[in-house]
């Protein structure tokens, strides 16, 4: 087979020991693995005789291939076909949108929403049940917070799925309730599957299709890989290992690495799916897990209450006696885990449970993950640098935060709110996602969060600024950090050879932005190539 020679490239990235890349880049690649970087000149007189194609960059600059270490294909797909409510400023607003929405849509079915936040709300209140059915009563109507945490429904919703007033809470959960003790439209935690229960079921090719439109446009934003928690959605891991297979002998080129959520286990066993099963374009990663909620729905499990809310704590999805039962499960079957701790308490518990699991079922090669990881401690972070534990973080979460989650956490948790530096300070590897759709899956939006802290053209240092990453460091969460936590560093995640010939080129020399950062987040993507095949392009 031959190979290819992509062609009239530019450099970007800092000069670092060991990396002499040319401005007039060129790369030439076989079998989907760097063979050679040089000049086009160089590489045009090397290849003198061979057989190979090219492939001309035009001028773009050219970072080895970007990968979110952690978002949610399926959902992101379905937002990208579902009612969105992102952009909503106000509830009044948010009502406006569902009224829309139910007048183009047939009475008696379902109404799905996501993305509404009633942090960035003005006034800073979500609609209530009888607004809801004030919009709409021939329709139920369920709609997902920005965090996916939480939700808010309608009478006719809760009809469906069976609950009356009176309805006790679940232990993992709860129901919104007005001062009369009556449901008021919000649903916390796992107290949703009632509602998740009577929703319909999607088939086989509405599933397939919600993966496509959300692959190729990770694709067109330039990432080269995803991390991704699809099993909820899909149902089975045969049926995810079928859609994947057929997305990708039809073309659509993303390489994978799929976490196994834990009520799955049991197939994963059966099919004999451990850490690294699969191949170069989908690997089975780690067993995901919950231990807690999230800070927007003050369901983040904290071990001293919210400063907002002093008599909440948030809610621990798991005991900690369950949590080791989950882990110890995840060793048997050959997995790490992949544990959502937002809360201290969370984390705490979290370690708790790989600590007494340490060293089985786990190397260096496949450390777990704590996913998130906003609110920490000193001890909590020595504790972490102990284990072969990576920080699965998630930047852009600043952005969408601040300046309410100060508020939230109070003066006395300052030190360790997103204290990625502190992480990086301490040794402990880390990897860069999204949580797409919870936040926008550009990488790009990541990089500005991760080094400015603040949103694009708000003129401020930045929230808790001594936690700014530099740009060479937010780039290698993209790259070495999300490769290192799958298990692919020495394979993955760098332009050199030897490396896989993943390529993200873009419209602008990133690492010149040093005074300009707000122009990160305008960086378009000319051609995203993969596996030495172009993936993306713009033209």
């Amino acid at each position: 087979m031959s190979g290819t020679l992509f062609l009239n490239g530019r450099r970007s990235d800092l000069p670092r020991p060991g990396r002499d890349i040319p401005e007039d880049l060129a790369v030439y690649a076989e079998n989907g693995i760097i063979r050679a970087v040089g000049s086009g000149q160089e590489l045009r007189l090397q290849l003198t005789g061979r057989d190979y194609r090219t492939v001309d960059w035009e001028g773009g600059y050219v970072l080895p291939g970007l990968a979110d270490s952690h978002m949610h294909l399926s959902m992101h797909g379905m937002k990208l076909a579902a009612l969105d409510f992102s952009e909503a400023r106000s509830k009044d607003e948010m009502l406006e949108l569902l009224r829309q929405r139910a007048e183009t849509t047939s009475p008696g079915e379902w109404i799905l929403g996501l993305n509404w936040n009633e942090n960035a709300f003005t006034p800073a209140v979500a609609p209530t049940i009888d607004e809801l059915d004030a919009v709409t009563e021939r329709h139920p109507v369920m709609l997902t917070r920005v965090c996916f945490h939480a939700y808010l429904a309608n009478s006719e919703a809760f009809r469906r799925a069976g609950l009356t007033e009176g309805a006790p809470d679940p232990e993992s959960g709860a129901y919104g309730r007005d001062a009369e003790g009556r449901f008021n439209g919000m649903v916390y935690e796992d107290a949703a599957a009632p509602f998740q229960k009577v929703l319909p079921e999607p088939d086989y090719a509405a599933k397939k299709e919600c993966i496509r439109r959300a692959s190729l446009d990770a694709l067109r934003l330039g990432l080269t890989a995803s991390h991704t928690d699809d099993l909820r959605f899909l149902g089975s891991l045969e049926t995810m290992l079928r859609i994947y297979r057929e997305l990708r002998e039809e073309g659509v080129l993303l390489r994978t690495n799929q976490l196994v959520y834990y009520p799955f286990l049991e197939e994963a066993a059966a099919l004999g799916l451990k850490a690294g099963s699969g191949d170069s374009w989908l690997k089975i990663g780690a067993a995901k897990v919950f231990a807690d909620g999230v800070l927007g729905g003050r369901t983040a499990l904290l071990s001293k209450p919210y400063a907002d809310d002093p008599g909440n704590r948030g809610i621990a999805i798991h005991s900690q006696e369950g949590l080791n039962a989950i882990v110890a499960k995840a060793r048997e079957t050959g997995l790490p885990m992949a544990v959502h701790a937002i809360g201290d308490e969370a984390a705490a518990m979290t370690l708790n449970a790989l600590e007494l699991h340490s060293g089985v079922g786990v190397t260096e090669r496949y450390p777990d993950r704590l996913i998130h990881a906003l609110v920490l401690r000193p001890d909590l972070v020595e504790r972490m640098a102990r284990l072969p534990l990576a920080a699965d973080i998630q930047p852009h979460f600043v952005v969408s935060d601040f300046p309410w989650a100060l508020e939230r956490m109070g003066d006395d948790r300052r030190e360790y709110l997103y204290a990625w530096r502190k992480l990086l300070a301490a040794g402990i590897p880390c990897a860069g996602g999204s949580d797409a759709p919870i936040e926008p899956l550009n990488p790009f939006l990541g990089l500005h969060a991760a080094v400015a802290r603040r949103r694009p053209g708000v003129l401020h240092d930045g929230y808790l600024p001594q936690e700014k990453l530099t740009l060479a460091e937010a780039v290698d969460l993209f790259t070495v950090g999300s490769a290192y936590i799958e298990g692919e560093a020495a394979v993955r995640g760098k332009l050199a050879v030897g490396y896989a010939a993943d390529f993200t080129v873009v419209d602008r020399d990133i690492f010149a932005l040093a005074d300009r950062v707000d122009e990160l987040a305008d960086t378009e993507v000319q051609m995203t190539v993969v596996n030495g095949e172009t993936a993306y392009s713009r033209h």
